[in-house]
C-alpha cells in the first residue's frame, strides 16, 4: 500500500457579519454538533475527542481565553439534516452559543448553513468536505478548517493519474460523493488519465453487486490501465465487496483516499493500492503533532490519534486563536474580520 501525502492547512474563508447583541462577558459557549448516531458515529466521536484536546492545547490547559471560560455544548445530529438544522438553531437561541462547530456529514452541514446566516453567528464546519459548503451554498458566517472535495480530488488525481489510465468511480449519492467526482474529473484531465464512468449509490447501501457490474462493463470497453476509485464514508463495506468480486481477474486495480485507522485494515486486501492520505499520525513532523500524539495515547490507553481526531483538534485551535485575537470578544463582526486569512501552527503544519 502506498499513500501519497498531501498536507492541507486550516483553510478559512469569511467576510463580515453583524455585531453580536450580548456584551462580551461571562463564559464563551461553543456548540459542537456532530453525527454521533448513525453511519458516521466513529468519525463524530473522534471529532469530539480531538476538539477537547485542541482546546486544552490552545489554551495551555486553562480552558479560558482573555479571562472567559470556554464551555462546550455537545449535540448529536444523528446523521440527519433536519436534526442538525434544528439543533444548531437550538444551540444559538436556547443555549446561547456564541460559536458553533460541526457537520460530520456534508448533507447535515449544508442544512445548517442557513441557520448560521439567520442567527448572524459564526459556524466552523468540521469535518464535512463538500465543495458547496464554501462554494455556492456558502454565506459570510461560514468558515471551514477541514479539507474540501477539490483538495481530496487533486491529491488523489496526482497520486494515480497518468496517460493511458481509465478511471471509474463509486461514490455516495449526495453532496459528499458528487462534489468529489465533479472535482476529480477536472483534476484527472491534466494527468493524462480520464474518468470514463461514474456510479453512485445511496450511503446506506450494503449490496454493491449491481454497481460493480456496471463499472466492470464500462471498464471492459477501455484499453490500458484500469482503476476503480472508491469515494465512500461510514456505513457499508464497498472494499470487501469488491475484493470478493476479484477485479484483478479483469485487469482492474483499486484506489481510494485516506480513512480512519480501522478502515485502513481493509486496504491490505489490495497490495499496491495507491491514493492520497489526508492525515496519518506518523507522517507530520512538528511539535503540535507530537503533543497531539502523546496526549491521545495518554487519554486513550496508548491509541494514536486518528484522521478525524486531528480535524477536531484543528477546529478547536481555530476557535481559540480567533478569540485570542479578538481579546475574548464573540462579536461576529470582529470574529470574521479576524478569521479571514488567519493562520496558525496545527498538527498538519502551518
Amino acid at each position: 500500500m502506498k499513500l501519497h501525502w498531501m498536507a492541507f492547512g486550516a483553510a478559512l474563508a469569511g467576510l463580515w457579519s453583524a455585531p453580536a447583541l450580548a456584551a462580551d462577558s461571562g463564559p464563551v459557549k461553543i456548540a459542537l454538533i456532530a453525527d454521533k448516531t448513525g453511519p458516521l458515529e466513529a468519525y463524530a466521536k473522534q471529532t469530539s475527542a480531538g476538539f477537547a484536546m485542541g482546546l486544552a492545547y490552545a489554551t495551555g490547559g486553562t480552558m479560558e481565553v482573555a479571562g472567559r471560560k470556554l464551555v462546550v455544548i455537545e449535540k448529536d445530529s444523528q446523521t440527519k439534516p433536519d436534526v442538525g438544522r434544528n439543533l444548531l438553531n437550538e444551540a444559538y437561541n436556547d443555549d446561547g452559543a456564541d460559536i458553533a462547530v460541526g457537520g460530520t456529514s456534508s448533507a447535515v452541514a449544508l442544512a445548517m448553513l442557513p441557520v448560521a446566516l439567520d442567527n448572524k453567528k459564526v459556524f466552523v464546519v468540521e469535518p464535512a468536505v463538500a465543495d458547496s459548503i464554501t462554494g455556492d451554498k456558502w454565506n459570510r458566517y461560514i468558515f471551514r478548517t477541514s479539507r474540501n472535495s477539490t483538495q481530496d480530488a487533486v491529491s488523489n488525481a496526482l497520486a494515480i493519474g497518468k496517460p493511458g489510465t481509465s478511471v471509474a468511480t463509486l461514490a455516495q449519492d449526495y453532496a459528499f460523493g458528487r462534489d468529489f467526482v465533479t472535482a476529480f474529473r477536472t483534476a484527472l484531465a491534466p494527468t493524462g488519465a480520464k474518468l470514463v464512468f461514474e456510479e453512485y449509490a445511496p450511503p446506506a447501501t450494503t449490496d454493491f453487486t449491481a454497481s460493480y457490474q456496471r463499472i466492470f462493463d464500462a471498464l471492459a470497453k477501455e484499453e490500458g490501465r484500469k482503476i476503480i476509485f472508491l469515494n465512500w464514508a461510514g456505513g457499508g463495506n464497498p472494499m470487501s465487496a469488491l475484493k470478493a468480486l476479484d477485479p484483478e481477474r479483469l485487469g482492474i486495480s483499486v484506489s481510494t483516499g485516506g480513512n480512519i485507522l480501522p478502515a485502513l485494515a481493509a486496504y491490505k486486501d489490495f497490495p499496491g493500492l495507491e491514493g492520497a492520505a489526508y492525515y496519518y499520525y506518523e507522517i507530520p513532523k512538528n511539535p503540535v503533532n507530537d503533543w497531539l500524539v502523546a496526549e491521545n495515547k495518554k487519554r486513550f490507553n496508548g491509541a494514536p490519534p486518528d484522521f478525524f481526531t486531528c480535524g477536531g483538534f484543528i477546529a478547536a485551535q481555530a476557535v481559540v486563536e480567533a478569540l485570542k485575537k479578538t481579546n475574548g470578544s464573540t462579536d461576529a463582526e470582529k470574529l470574521i474580520a479576524t478569521m479571514e486569512g488567519m493562520s496558525f501552527d496545527s498538527p498538519k503544519g502551518r
